[in-house]
């Protein structure tokens, strides 16, 4: 339900669509939480230009279903004629966007590699869109990050990929522009397995392709349920590799928790970290302090979303406060398109970027190890090659050699 906050003047209205339940909930676990610290920080009201503007949020939960992203984007704009929409989730990022260029509605999305929503949408980088943005890494950036971390372990330089079939997915194994002809260039001899559908719950024409090279590395891209029957079918063939980084299935702890004692050394993107040296500048909370009141009042271990969950809040707060007129959809454009600022999560900078509507963000290498504290596993970073700011706090190792 709408949540108002009462103030003196006008109201800006701020909708919001994220995977808070389904497939991709695991991406919106923290954003409830976040979404209670938004509506408190926001009671009572947001200044712009010295006035005090009311602030009503309108939440909605795509549940990860595309057919609802799709109805959300109309409520959003049509309906409820938002003056900002902020999109956590990549569906509906893409399910707005047309729309809202269409109306004039300023939206700003994360959580997905900016190729995946830019090229879709058939984005051209010298004009970008006119109402909407976007800020995340790339799919270059991870992948340029797993080779870099493949590369810290001897191994016999043979790799098996698979994907999600997906628009991330399709970005990373693109033969021209994603991960085959980076591993060519680093002397890597892939064995591709192709992509699979969402729905897949049996990847043994997979296994049995790796299994015939017998790769001391895995990586590609798939979520948490899908890992977790590839990863035993990997064990029943034999298949002992070295490495295996694979973006978005060890994003969570409890995707590494479930595969039990399997899960250490497994390797993954880190877009958010407790380690990284950046502040809110919603709270002045530093990443470590925003993890640890995460962890407190939630008794669970932090998760990456936490991190752009807020930033994205940062974001959109800073393009009102920076509109001389935040019912403007212009001038939030406008505001939107110029901001260099940092958050929690680093630099978001649209003023300077080489793609216009992106603001292309920073991310680290991870490996994850047994904890030595509360929890049975921490994430530690091991490459800092995509972001020297972030400080190394692990070598990277062999799977299971910590």
């Amino acid at each position: 339900m709408p949540s108002i906050a009462r103030g003196a003047g006008s109201i800006i209205k701020i909708g919001y669509v994220g995977s808070l339940s389904g497939i991709r909930a695991a991406f919106g676990e923290t954003e409830t939480w976040t979404l209670e610290k938004m509506k408190a920080h926001l009671a009572n009201g947001l200044e712009v230009g010295g006035k005090t503007y009311q602030v009503e949020l309108v939440i909605r939960d795509n549940q990860s279903d595309p057919n609802r992203s799709n109805s959300i984007a109309s409520e959003l704009v049509l309906r409820e004629r938002c003056n900002l929409v902020l999109a956590q989730d990549g569906d509906g990022a893409l399910s707005i966007g047309e729309l809202a260029d269409t109306r004039r509605v300023p939206t700003i999305s994360t959580m997905v590699p900016w190729q995946g929503w830019f090229f879709p949408r058939g984005g051209n980088p010298a004009t970008g869109f006119p109402y909407t943005f976007h800020f995340f890494a790339g799919s270059d950036t991870i992948l340029q990050t797993f080779v870099s971390l493949m590369g810290q372990v001897d191994t016999n330089k043979k790799v098996g990929t698979l994907f999600l079939n997906n628009e991330p997915g399709q970005a990373f194994m693109d033969p021209e522009l994603g991960l085959p002809p980076m591993l060519k260039e680093a002397g890597y001899m892939e064995t591709s397995a192709g992509g699979f559908p969402i729905t897949a719950n049996d990847f043994s024409n997979a296994v049995s392709t790796f299994a015939a090279v017998k790769p001391d590395i895995l990586t590609g891209f798939m979520y948490p349920n899908h890992f977790i029957p590839f990863w035993n079918q990997v064990g029943q063939a034999g298949l002992k590799p070295k490495v295996c980084a694979m973006a978005a299935a060890f994003l969570f702890p409890s995707g590494v928790e479930a595969l039990g004692d399997t899960g250490d050394g497994m390797a993954t993107e880190i877009w958010w970290s407790p380690r990284f040296p950046y502040k809110s500048t919603i709270t002045g909370q530093s990443a470590e302090a925003l993890a640890t009141a995460w962890e407190a009042e939630a008794n669970r271990q932090w998760t990456q979303p936490l991190g752009y969950g807020h930033a994205l809040w940062e974001v959109g707060l800073a393009a009102l406060q920076r509109s001389e007129d935040p019912t403007d959809p212009d001038m939030v454009r406008d505001a939107i398109a110029s901001l260099n600022m940092e958050t929690v999560i680093g630099p978001v900078n649209f003023a300077e970027s080489p793609i216009k509507s992106v603001a292309i963000t920073g991310l680290a290498g991870g490996q994850w190890r047994k904890g030595s504290g509360k929890y049975p596993y921490e994430l530690k970073v091991v490459d800092n090659s995509a972001l020297p700011d972030v400080p190394l706090e692990a070598d990277m190792v062999p799977l299971g050699g910590s």
